[in-house]
């Protein structure tokens, strides 16, 4: 959940880079609340039009941070947040931006920033020597 919240926090942060992991929990929590309001909404609206009201409302809260979290996942891996847009393209656009989701971090820092794994290594380290 730390890290659903901490996408939330970086509502339309853009820059800096997002780990696999920051960018898979927010995914797992959005996929779990989603189906939370469609349970609300067939529950509330089972025989009044509109029938999406909750997930269309939650969908829209969390389109600029969803987004944003995926440039700073491109960009963890060394690329521009342009390359969102390859899942434009059919069928082969979709498998490509999930190559790229998965990929693991560009080791070191680069153009973007720090590497999140060595940020969490240092913090991991300096919470056992307290």
């Amino acid at each position: 959940m730390d890290w659903y919240f901490k996408v939330l926090k970086q509502y339309a942060d853009f820059s800096g880079r997002a780990g696999r992991t920051e960018y898979w929990m927010f995914i797992v929590c959005n996929v779990f609340f989603l189906g939370i309001t469609m349970i609300l909404d067939k529950l509330t609206f089972e025989t009044l039009p509109p029938y999406f009201v909750f997930c269309t409302l939650y969908a829209l809260a969390v389109l600029i941070p969803g987004i944003a979290v995926v440039v700073r996942r491109l960009h963890d891996i060394g690329k521009s947040g342009w390359w969102c847009f390859i899942i434009l393209v059919p069928l082969v656009g979709i498998i490509w931006f999930l190559v790229l989701m998965v990929t693991d971090s560009q080791a070191g820092d680069n153009a973007y920033g720090v590497n999140p794994k060595a940020e969490a290594d240092e913090f991991k380290l300096l919470s056992r020597s307290k």
